[in-house]
């Protein structure tokens, strides 16, 4: 760090000093909402309190609790880190201090809404805010069961938990980034709402969110659409379950607010693991759709026009599941019978014969062996998120938003190649930081990545990601025009339309998290 710079900025809370270092001015761990803890747990988010003084901004905040995950024989911290309830905090990149207006790009983290965190080792050093000349943000909001349990109904209002807390807490953020974002150089008329996976999701449930409207003028979805929501009657039936863990009554609220975090996180790993036996659910704690948060479907609403006018590019990788599938015996040894057991309970029984023999044969073109494995994890990818992504894109084109596909489809060269274009392999090259044995190295991968980045810089600035390095990016329209982001990174009209069409039937208006 280098301290020749002045790094104090001036916002409406009060004074934040950041540091500057490599042309790039940095202010980590900024509080845009009240600690939600003590009578705060399970509310909306609450304004900051101003502060005396200035406050340092050089260092990440406390991460939002979430468990450890498995890696390898032994569980880890997915996302390094302090965890705190005591957790919203935004973190900003930015290229200058100054009255320029530079467009903004509100980034939200992935990790199917029970991890992560806006310090993932992904942002670090900010490189795409540099070489764009934008500014870019990162938020913590609340994870698992104390950002999207719905309590209110099950305890007769007394805890008014809606379940969309989490939510809330991005809609807050979005707030502070309007609010204070021109004291770091940036336009609060021009900010693009993206994310990953989980952030994807929450991107796509922005847009059909009442609060959220006007708060951001672009949206770009990666790996995530608009379907990932639970109905309400199944939010209150999860509850139930977690209550029934812990073994307190639904009446005793008491016991309720004074759960300790370790409970919380505890009774939650027991209810996903209890899930993904019962249900093959990856999570127990996703937006709800309760009535007045988010009133409906998030995807009918955009339908409806919730988004009218907001340019959208939306896309995902081609693998998304093949590498958790092949950590998986159940689904890597799965033989027919077990496959189609499992699709019966997912999809209208007429259908599963069909899907099962087209994803067969368009595998077969691919050069898959086509196993039931394959057929398994390529459909499910299609269903949580590429058939998704296009029923997103699709309505905002409906609409008159222009509106922009991509499917990344380079594959990782770890173990040989064969988990494919892996969920979240496009997030190194989006933020340039590769990583040779993940991302792979060479001229070519670094201008893939160069494509990615300077198309993503071109919509957040111009809401079109045409640019001179990866040349004229058409809307999708009605011939369904895809950039495949590949080394030879090229349009296409219709990408693998055999497995797209089998699903024109199908309504997809919301999915379990797998």
């Amino acid at each position: 760090m280098t301290s020749d710079m002045q790094t104090i900025v001036n916002i409406k809370p009060g004074q934040v000093e950041g540091y500057y270092e490599d042309g790039l001015y940095t202010f980590k761990g900024v509080p845009y909402a009240a600690p939600p803890i003590g009578p705060l747990r399970w509310m909306p988010p609450q304004p900051v309190e101003s502060w005396q003084g200035v406050r340092t901004a050089k260092e990440y905040g406390s991460i939002a609790p979430q468990n450890m995950m498995s890696a390898g024989s032994n569980l880890a911290p997915m996302f390094d880190g302090p965890q705190d309830e005591d957790c919203l905090f935004i973190n900003i990149w930015t290229p200058g201090l100054d009255d320029a207006c530079r467009p903004v790009l509100f980034w939200i983290h992935g990790g199917a809404f029970i991890i992560g965190a806006g310090s993932e080792g992904v942002l670090e050093g900010g490189k795409l805010a540099k070489r764009g000349n934008i500014v870019l943000v990162s938020i913590n909001y609340r994870l698992g069961a104390l950002g999207y349990m719905n309590l209110k109904e099950i305890t007769g209002g007394k805890i008014p938990a809606t379940g969309n807390e989490g939510m809330l807490d991005q809609v807050a953020a979005l707030e502070w980034v309007r609010d204070n974002i021109a004291a770091f150089g940036g336009d609060p008329d021009n900010i693009t709402v993206s994310g990953f996976s989980a952030g994807g999701m929450s991107t796509g449930t922005l847009l059909g969110m009442p609060s959220a409207s006007g708060k951001y003028h672009k949206a770009m979805n990666r790996s995530g659409a608009a379907n990932t929501v639970i109905p309400l009657e199944n939010a209150v039936e999860i509850t139930g379950k977690f209550l029934q863990i812990l073994g307190i009554d639904a009446k005793d609220t008491d016991s309720i607010r004074n759960l300790t975090v370790k409970q919380l996180l505890d009774a939650q790993q027991e209810l996903s693991m209890r899930l993904r036996e019962s249900e093959s659910r990856a999570t127990p704690f996703i937006p709800v759709v309760d009535g007045k948060i988010i009133p409906e479907f998030p995807i009918e609403a955009i339908k409806k026009g919730s988004a009218k006018g907001v340019p959208i590019v939306a896309g995902n990788t081609l693998d998304e599941l093949k590498a958790m599938n092949l950590m998986d015996p159940a689904i890597r040894d799965m033989d027919e019978a077990g496959l189609i057991e499992r699709f019966n309970d997912m999809f209208p029984v007429d259908m599963v014969p069909g899907l099962i023999n087209v994803y067969r044969e368009a595998l077969k073109k691919r050069g898959s062996k086509a196993d039931n494995a394959d057929i398994y994890g390529t459909i499910n990818t299609d269903l949580m998120f590429r058939i998704s992504t296009i029923r997103l894109v699709e309505a905002q084109r409906d609409n008159g938003a222009p509106a922009y596909n991509y499917l990344f489809t380079y594959r990782t060269p770890v173990m040989g190649g064969v988990m494919g274009a892996m969920h979240g392999l496009d997030n190194p090259f989006l933020f340039n930081n590769l990583e040779p044995d993940f991302t792979g190295s060479g001229s070519e991968v670094e201008s893939l990545a160069a494509k990615i980045q300077d198309s993503c810089i071109a919509f957040v600035r111009t809401g079109n990601p045409s640019c001179e390095s990866i040349g004229e990016w058409p809307v999708y329209g009605k011939d369904r025009m895809t950039m495949i982001l590949d080394t030879n990174a090229r349009v296409e009209a219709a990408p693998y339309e055999d497995e797209r069409r089998v699903w024109d039937d199908y309504d997809l208006i919301n999915t379990r998290p797998l």
